[in-house]
């Protein structure tokens, strides 16, 4: 006797109903799946490439080296050549074991004349590291341009490493100037440096 079929609504296949749903799910996660992927993508080179940058080599921040106090510097100035009397050789010598800083512009003035020596090339103070036992030099024209009969002469000068210092006094004579004193006239002075000129 034959098999009667199942009634349709017993039939155990998804009806037409349920696959775009099944459908709209899959594509839901694989969507989700695929942004996820992407996000961590990005965020990987970024993480590892953190820990794996080699740091920039640098000096010390200024702010950790002292000032050099006063007593611990040697000053110098003398007039090298009689033939250059208006050319002045000065230096500050670091006397202690310790780095220190002083200003990059040397202070020079001249008797009781108003003013310094004005830097030459023009710049804005600085600071300028001095190592333990370590040299810095300048030159210093005491008279620069054409001279008029308004150029004074004094009878001594004074040297500072940094604008703070009270400065060492020079005379004349004893810096090998003329017996007439030094002959000043918009005076110039260059920066600090390692080496002598």
């Amino acid at each position: 006797m034959p098999t009667t079929p199942p009634h349709p609504t017993h039939s155990t296949r998804p009806t037409p109903a349920k696959r775009p749903r099944t459908a709209r799910t899959t594509t839901a996660l694989l969507t989700t799946i695929t942004a996820t992927l992407a996000t961590l993508a990005t965020f990987t080179p970024t993480a590892s490439a953190t820990p794996t940058t080699p740091p920039t080599p640098s000096t010390p921040p200024t702010s950790t080296t002292p000032h050099c106090p006063e007593s611990a510097l040697t000053i110098k100035a003398s007039i090298p050549t009689p033939q250059h009397p208006d050319v002045l050789r000065i230096s500050a010598t670091n006397r202690t074991t310790k780095p220190c800083v002083i200003d990059r512009i040397p202070t020079v003035t001249f008797g009781d004349l108003d003013g310094a020596a004005e830097p030459d090339p023009p710049t804005e103070s600085a600071p300028y590291h001095l190592a333990p036992g370590s040299t810095a030099y300048a030159t210093v024209h005491t008279v620069t341009g054409r001279p008029t009969p308004s150029a004074r002469t004094v009878d001594f000068i004074t040297v500072a490493a940094d604008p703070s210092h009270h400065g060492r006094r020079f005379d004349a004579t004893a810096i090998g100037a003329p017996p007439t004193g030094i002959r000043v006239w918009t005076p110039t002075t260059n920066w600090w440096r390692p080496t002598p000129a």
